[in-house]
């Protein structure tokens, strides 16, 4: 059985790094516009998740990972399941977010990052999400101690935030860490569950 290679019909360094990170094969897209219509982050993105996608066939590298879309993207997947094309279009613009940071390019949205950072290093710790050791790393993170203070003493009083974490389930939590640290290690041909309509074209 012949195997099928894997194309990118433009000259985009970045559709060929997205192709490789997530699988989705950008050329798909004919710019229908459903994932721009259904999301609900559109109206605070600089560029519209159709018009990223559009940007990135066009090998406009630069105006994409400088843009804030990818950053306010809430990953909420809407604008994957309305696209006619079948392409991943939140795991795209993850993709985007990794290339970006591997080619030395600072967040548009700092925050965004650091919050990520925040609660990923919070949940390999403990297991799970423990919110006030990961209000304190995000706070070191960004320097901005006194933001939501009020809302924080507000859930505290509520019972909302507990002193101590919880360390259920850490070893299992730390395990699935070391996987998928493993995983990103292998080429991406060789990774599970690389399988899909939307990869060759």
């Amino acid at each position: 059985m012949m195997e099928c290679v894997q194309r990118i019909s433009s000259d985009s360094s970045l559709a060929e790094a997205i192709l490789e990170e997530s699988g989705q094969n950008v050329n798909l897209c004919y710019q229908c516009g459903k994932c721009a219509a259904g999301c609900p982050i559109a109206y605070e993105m600089d560029y519209k998740p159709s018009q990223l996608m559009h940007a990135i066939r066009l090998g406009m590298d630069d105006l994409v990972v400088n843009s804030k879309t990818m950053w306010l993207c809430a990953a909420c997947e809407t604008c994957t399941t309305r696209c006619p094309q079948e392409v991943d279009v939140a795991k795209v613009m993850d993709a985007v977010k990794i290339t970006a940071m591997r080619r030395g390019i600072k967040p548009t949205i700092p925050e965004v990052a650091s919050f990520y950072k925040a609660a990923l290093s919070n949940i390999r710790m403990c297991g799970r999400m423990y919110e006030v050791g990961m209000i304190v790393a995000l706070k070191l993170r960004t320097l901005d101690f006194f933001k939501d203070m009020g809302l924080g003493m507000k859930m505290f009083k509520k019972g909302k935030l507990k002193l101590m974490p919880s360390f259920t389930g850490a070893r299992r939590t730390m395990k699935i860490f070391g996987r998928v640290k493993s995983i990103e290690n292998l080429p991406r041909r060789c990774r599970p569950g690389t399988a899909g309509r939307n990869q060759t074209v």
